[in-house]
């Protein structure tokens, strides 16, 4: 069982910089592979990037590579998602996920894998 919950949301114009966190619970934290995904109004919730068990396999939407960058402490029980050169399009509420993973490498870009999620951080980008 993983609680997760996001933070370092906010307001910036565009070309600036925001890390986003996602604390997480639980016991066996690090058996976790982790994603983050973003939802704006009236759109269907996308895949941002992912990040495997052992922290050294990662994915990126081809919107946000370069740009972004996900880590994860397993120590600290926490992910992150470094996002530099905003842009307005990046605007959305940003929610972080995770599931279960048999294999150290795993990662996933369908939010259907995920089993937990977090109630999510709004980020703004202004033009």
């Amino acid at each position: 069982q993983v609680q997760m919950v996001e933070s370092g949301g906010g307001l910036v114009q565009a070309g600036g910089s925001l890390r986003l966190s996602c604390a997480a619970s639980g016991r066996t934290f690090s058996m976790y592979a982790m994603g983050w995904f973003r939802q704006a109004p009236g759109k269907e919730r996308e895949f941002v990037t992912t990040i495997s068990r052992d922290g050294r396999s990662t994915d990126y939407a081809d919107s946000v590579k370069g740009r972004f960058t996900i880590s994860r402490d397993n120590a600290k029980k926490t992910v992150y998602l470094q996002m530099n050169s905003l842009k307005p399009e990046d605007t959305a509420v940003y929610y972080c996920g995770s599931y279960w993973s048999g294999t150290l490498y795993g990662i996933s870009r369908n939010p259907t894998a995920y089993d937990y999620w977090g109630q999510g951080t709004q980020v703004t980008v202004s033009s």
